[in-house]
């Protein structure tokens, strides 16, 4: 049975591009994000490594880890950054794990044997400072991340872990949210002194609470 949200993220040993890492103490108190490529020196996990590299202030404004995972050696991903730094214009400074013999890849289900037999796919972990699994997300090997979208899950993550409220579709950062179905709208509208709009008895809306 694979992982599921609410499951406690595996910790693992493994040799990375900064040296040897627990991957619970490098978590420390932040959140983090791993994913996985299937390759080094490959088109797409190029780009997706220089446009992580590009976010790092992003990242930390969310108190968010970047790390990633792939099958090739530390030398090779050595080598591979400077390429990522020299094509996608970056400064990667997270940590690339080595991870021939697959122990991170099957540990957390990253290779499916439908789509690709020895590769893993493109896994997505979100990650809270509890190390439990927020949110995954797996693109097949062909389609390159949308780093947007994966900001905004966190955005929505976070917001969400402090106030009772969910985000409707398509939200984005600063945008007007749902009020909880638990909370009965006079309470809502206490506790939202921004306004409450009511569309229907299950459906209240309120602008972004932290903002």
């Amino acid at each position: 049975m694979g992982l599921r949200l609410g499951d406690e993220a595996p910790n693992f040993q493994a040799e990375t591009t900064q040296g040897n890492i627990d991957f619970h103490q490098w978590m420390g108190d932040k959140w983090a994000i791993l994913y996985s490529h299937p390759a080094d020196f490959t088109p797409v996990c190029t780009t997706e490594i220089g446009r992580t590299a590009n976010l790092k202030t992003e990242f930390e404004q969310r108190g968010v880890k970047p790390i990633v995972v792939s099958v090739d050696g530390v030398e090779d991903h050595k080598k591979w950054i400077v390429d990522v730094n020299e094509t996608q214009h970056a400064d990667v400074q997270f940590p690339i794990i080595a991870d021939p013999n697959r122990n991170v890849a099957t540990l957390y289900d990253m290779i499916h044997p439908n789509a690709d037999a020895t590769a893993t796919v493109r896994s997505v972990f979100i990650i809270d400072a509890n190390k439990k699994i927020r949110a995954t997300i797996t693109y097949p090997p062909s389609t390159g991340r949308n780093f947007n979208e994966i900001l905004r899950v966190i955005d929505s993550l976070q917001l969400t872990d402090g106030y009772s409220v969910a985000t409707p579709a398509d939200w984005k950062d600063g945008e007007d949210v749902v009020v909880s179905p638990k909370i009965p709208t006079e309470e809502a509208r206490t506790r939202f002194p921004k306004g409450v709009t009511e569309i229907k008895p299950y459906l209240r809306m309120t602008p972004q609470p932290n903002k």
